[in-house]
């Protein structure tokens, strides 16, 4: 469990009420079930009808992206394959073939096999970048769904606000009740506002700084399978895998990716 989504969410939430109440509101004030019923039953049905319905059964494993932490030891990941390098080099590629089916990364699994049935560099490649590209575009769509809420749930709090207003204008027989009135109506704003920066639009961009970091290990992974096909030094090859990892800032480690990449492209040609 990536316990920061969750912390996350709470102290913001906490800010919010905190904030109310430290302001001399009271707490029953921000609870208004028709506007809840308006902003939360409007947005999840604007989504509803946004996206077709296997995608939104993809929505479980969206917040499961977005709250769980990732499994996969990419520093586990460069020792086996600086592993299976050495072996390569010493006994040839065939002899990985054991290695390649019980390693638990997929990816590390279908590249080695790959090498490990004489395939190709420049398929191997091809392949390993057709999978990174689903990869990418599942966790797109997962992104943009909770980016169509975040969009969404604001509007649906203006329009629960509108309708208070209406109820509100069209009773005017008793002015001691419009303040009280006017404060329920303004709810639906809060509500759509706040789940729109403190829950839906969060999730989405934590889902897509998951993906990416799922793709820069896949972009190493990708390195290290060819540089083992190619018999490269494991001792060069595991510093040049640790490039990938080096950099904390998300733009800096796909930039290394990148160059990595483009580095090794360079290497075969010549």
């Amino acid at each position: 469990m990536d316990l920061t989504t969750i912390i996350g969410i709470i102290a913001g939430l906490t800010a919010l009420i905190g904030g109310f109440i430290w302001e001399g509101g009271h707490l029953s004030g921000l609870w208004e079930k028709t506007a809840f019923l308006i902003v939360f039953g409007g947005t999840f049905a604007a989504v509803a009808v946004s996206f077709p319905i296997n995608r939104l059964r993809s929505i479980p494993q969206a917040f499961r992206m977005a709250f769980r932490r990732s499994e996969t030891n990419a520093e586990q990941i460069i020792d086996d394959i600086v592993a299976m390098g050495t072996i390569a080099r010493r006994e040839g590629v065939l002899s990985l073939e054991d290695q390649a089916l019980q390693h638990p990364n997929n990816t590390v699994r279908e590249g080695m096999m790959m090498v490990v049935d004489g395939t190709d560099p420049e398929l191997v490649k091809q392949m390993l970048d057709l999978e990174m590209d689903a990869i990418e575009q599942k966790h797109d769509s997962y992104a943009k769904i909770f980016e169509a809420a975040g969009g969404y749930s604001p509007t649906m709090g203006i329009i629960g606000t509108v309708m208070g207003l209406i109820h509100v204008l069209s009773n005017l027989s008793d002015p001691s009740s419009l303040g009280p009135s006017i404060a329920v109506a303004f709810t639906a704003t809060l509500y759509g506002v706040a789940a729109a920066n403190i829950i839906y639009l969060p999730i989405a961009t934590k889902i897509k700084t998951r993906s990416e970091e799922e793709l820069r290990i896949m972009e190493m992974i990708q390195y290290g399978v060819l540089a083992v096909q190619a018999g490269e030094n494991p001792q060069i090859l595991r510093k040049k895998l640790s490039s990938f990892l080096l950099a904390d800032d998300s733009f800096k480690s796909l930039k290394t990716a990148s160059d990595a990449k483009r580095g090794f492209a360079h290497e075969t040609q010549e």
